[in-house]
């Protein structure tokens, strides 16, 4: 399970991720990276700037595409959750960015270690990953 801190929530949050963030496309996986220090024009006039560009959130989206089976779905995510848990924490996250994950119908034949591979791979595309 992420921790509270961790987990992108609020409505304002996605949707400012889905209108400034930039697409890393995978073969099973796509992530949608927003880096806070570069938008913080279109930071929420109530929360401290320094606090909040300090920040690492992340999400996970499998939606009907994937499967039309919730029991299917929900494994892809335990498996996300679970590969993006051991990356923080190892410290292998930088801090200062909003990233949504979304898995593809391929993600249904992969295992575990081919999930987390793609994953960190599209991490460090996306320059979240610390080299």
């Amino acid at each position: 399970m992420l921790q509270q801190d961790n987990r992108l929530r609020k409505l304002r949050d996605f949707n400012l991720v889905m209108k400034h963030g930039q697409w890393v496309n995978g073969r099973f996986l796509d992530i949608k990276v927003l880096e806070l220090a570069k938008n913080q024009n279109f930071f929420p006039k109530k929360e401290d700037p320094e606090s909040f560009k300090k920040q690492l959130k992340l999400a996970i989206a499998a939606g009907l595409k994937v499967h039309k089976s919730a029991v299917k779905r929900n494994r892809v995510r335990r498996q996300i959750r679970e590969a993006i848990r051991l990356l923080i924490k190892d410290n292998l996250l930088k801090i200062g960015f909003y990233v949504l994950i979304v898995a593809k119908k391929e993600v249904l034949d992969k295992n575990y270690a081919e999930i987390s591979a793609e994953l960190k791979l599209l991490l460090s595309r996306g320059k979240v990953l610390k080299a």
